[in-house]
């Protein structure tokens, strides 16, 4: 049955209607979620342990932000602080990204006690800072990451030149942390006597920091600026020494077709290290030890030619082919360990070189220990 005009207008106009509809509900946003002022809240509370002077309950935000660390530290506002706190202290709020655990809570707990009007220095500071850095901590004089505050914080103790403790707070040092902290303190005093450029000094902590980690020890007492650097070149030619050595691994190992050891390493001899003890009352009492040990490393054998002067770190290319093994013969006491004589074993166990500091000989009472340990090994001297 044929329709009337007027039912198939109204027919269109209901098709235009549902069509308008369907275009709106594709093109309209999604509600925005309203901000989580609850997850803010519990969040701080649970940041640190210290006390609120403020309840929860009565923090009522008129906040539009949807941004969680903007919240956050809304929240510890209200809970913790009744002073403005300095903003390298309410940052660790609005992001912790980067820190463990531990140094965030620790920089949450500082936000507390430094919001709250306690003393910073009795209440955690004080196990690092004097009462004047601390307050030079809190008041550091322009916009700066914590670690940035800290030092310079610990610069300005030693020098009242701004610029000179601005520079240490931009190098490397601020970005140790408090790690081996009574180390880098003695790093700061020394770059505060001796002054370089920002370049040199973090060059400088590059090496500082691997001196540091090889020798916990190691100390900046008695040494120059132009030492230093001296020291700092001749880590970077061992550095690029061990890194030659591990190229050439790889390369030995891919052209053998086999899998390399690890980086800087190789099988070396199967002879195991030896050791023996000095008889004796005094030779018990600094218990004196000599020890015989392997050199089965890129690193070890640079460290060899740098102690003892000598070439034995270009006889890699022979102990990756197997063809020899290097071993030291060191004496240790409760003073530490001595190099005395640097050792040259070929595939047959025979000592083919035998060199003491600089190249020299064997000293009589050197191959008598030597003797035993051929005796020991099977080794053939």
């Amino acid at each position: 049955m044929a329709r009337s005009m007027i039912a198939r207008r109204q027919e269109a106009e209901r098709n235009r209607l549902a069509a308008y509809d369907a275009t709106l509900k594709r093109a309209a946003r999604t509600p925005r979620p309203a901000p989580d002022f609850d997850t803010a809240l519990k969040e701080a509370l649970n940041g640190t342990a210290e006390p609120a002077i403020r309840s929860g309950a009565d923090w009522h935000p008129q906040m539009k932000t949807r941004d969680a660390g903007k919240l956050r530290l809304a929240a510890a506002r209200h809970l913790y602080a009744r002073y403005a706190v300095p903003a390298h202290l309410e940052a660790v709020w609005l992001d912790a990204g980067g820190l463990n655990a531990d140094e965030t809570r620790l920089r949450q707990r500082w936000f507390a006690i430094a919001g709250g009007g306690r003393s910073l220095y009795k209440e955690g500071a004080g196990e690092w800072l004097s009462r004047k850095e601390v307050h030079a901590f809190l008041n550091p004089p322009g916009a700066m990451a914590f670690d940035e505050a800290f030092w310079q914080a610990v610069a300005r103790s030693y020098t009242d030149d701004l610029g000179l403790a601005l520079r240490i707070a931009r190098s490397k040092i601020a970005r140790t942390g408090r790690l081996n902290f009574a180390f880098w303190r003695e790093a700061v005093r020394f770059f505060i006597a001796n002054p370089a450029p920002l370049e040199t000094v973090d060059d400088l902590c590059d090496y500082l920091a691997a001196a540091i980690a090889g020798d916990r020890a190691y100390s900046l007492k008695g040494r120059t600026l132009g030492s230093l650097t001296r020291q700092m070149l001749d880590w970077h030619r061992d550095v690029a020494a061990v890194r030659r050595i591990e190229a050439a691994q790889q390369r030995a190992a891919r052209a053998a077709g086999r899998e390399a050891e690890p980086a800087g390493r190789w099988a070396g001899s199967p002879l195991q290290d030896w050791s023996w003890q000095l008889a004796g009352e005094k030779a018990k009492a600094r218990r004196e030890e000599f020890v015989v040990t392997q050199l089965n490393t890129a690193g070890e054998l640079v460290a060899e030619t740098r102690a003892m002067h000598h070439c034995v770190s270009t006889y890699a290319a022979k102990c990756i082919a197997g063809q020899a093994s290097i071993w030291s013969l060191r004496l240790k006491t409760v003073r530490g360990a001595e190099r005395l004589l640097t050792i040259e074993l070929d595939r047959c166990n025979r000592a083919v070189q035998v060199r003491g500091f600089a190249n020299r000989l064997a000293k009589p009472e050197e191959v008598q220990v030597l003797s035993r340990w051929a005796k020991a090994r099977g080794i053939a001297l």
